[in-house]
């Protein structure tokens, strides 16, 4: 191992799946198979890859699949082996790769070094595939001794991974960061880093590896026209329940509706943490503005700024699995761990 190595972690995903005769199904040897790949690039491509190894996992996570027990793998994985290695490279289906990388935000704060999501929507030999470019994307990122938090790479630019949403079920661009600008991008083959957005941690890494609970504890509850208290009820009164992102309209608007608003006062006075963010994927929740949204305040819920809903939930998860009061919690929500929201409440 060299300085400069990076570990890559292919924990599953469409990339390293092969075409069998009833459809895609996961591949083995994939690390013999993205070397092969890696000798057809240009020259001067192949000599400014990093030196890499890799762990590969022997059961590939299915990202449609995944829970917060493969999250947690990936966090201690990368957690063992932090002092070994210059960077870090995760290989995941894209399904759930905006979940997987928002979990790993929590869990590995204090980042000294980066750790880089990547995956593709197609597989690496497929034709026109966008896999080696991806995982070369990666692989350059990760050698950033001034990128420090976890990124997703893929379709030529680098995101905050606790920014960003997969956007296209198909493109080659198909992840977007709807309400943070660009960590960095591959111009004229380059990867260029954009520092100045980029998070920076001060401090020695405080890595948190809780056993997360299961995802069955936290909740995403969106709003739609017509929606009944009574349907509400069904889905927070239950004492498993200890966390819901609230997914509200505008800039944190509900029904104007008596009882909706007593049942969600009911589950906030139970203590289960109710986060509320917009439907729209642009823009912060104001909670306010208007009078529905002052209901949330008067009822305590927490006002979830800019962040996604994978954010958002997988934080509620990575809070109420750690032995915390309810009113750090509290705190910690409100407050930017890693860079997921760009204000208070």
């Amino acid at each position: 191992m060299t300085a400069n190595t990076i570990l890559v972690l292919y924990a599953g995903g469409t990339l390293g799946m092969l075409d069998g005769p009833r459809g895609l199904h996961p591949g083995d040897n994939f690390e013999a198979r993205l070397r092969q790949a890696f000798t057809h690039l240009a020259m001067y491509r192949r000599d400014a890859i990093p030196p890499f190894e890799m762990l590969e996992y022997t059961t590939p996570i299915d990202s449609s699949s995944a829970t917060p027990a493969d999250w947690q793998r990936l966090a201690r994985d990368i957690a063992e082996r932090y002092a070994d290695y210059a960077g870090f490279v995760v290989l995941h289906g894209t399904d759930t790769l905006a979940w997987s990388a928002s979990s790993l935000a929590f869990q590995l704060q204090g980042l000294g070094k980066p750790v880089v999501v990547t995956g593709a929507q197609k597989p690496l030999e497929a034709p026109h595939s966008d896999a080696l470019d991806n995982v070369e994307t990666a692989l350059r990122f990760a050698t950033r001794t001034d990128l420090t938090e976890v990124a997703i790479a893929f379709g030529g630019k680098l995101m905050r991974g606790c920014r960003t949403r997969k956007w296209d079920t198909q493109a080659f661009d198909g992840f977007h960061a709807p309400n943070w600008p660009l960590l960095g991008e591959i111009i004229d083959d380059e990867p260029v880093l954009y520092t100045e957005r980029c998070f920076s941690p001060t401090g020695a890494p405080r890595f948190e590896l809780p056993n997360l609970v299961p995802t069955s504890s936290v909740i995403r509850l969106p709003l739609w026209p017509g929606i009944q208290a009574r349907q509400v009820a069904r889905l927070l009164d239950d004492d498993s329940i200890y966390g819901a992102v609230l997914e509200s309209w505008g800039s944190g608007n509900i029904p104007e509706d008596t009882a909706l608003a007593g049942e969600l006062a009911a589950a906030s006075s139970r203590g289960t943490l109710l986060a509320v963010i917009s439907q729209c994927p642009h823009g912060p929740v104001t909670l306010g503005t208007y009078a529905s949204g002052n209901v949330l305040k008067d009822i305590g819920a927490l006002a979830g700024d800019d962040m996604t809903p994978e954010a958002a939930f997988t934080k509620l998860v990575h809070l109420v699995s750690q032995p915390l009061p309810e009113a750090q919690r509290r705190r910690q929500f409100l407050t930017s761990l890693c860079g997921e929201r760009s204000a208070l409440a």
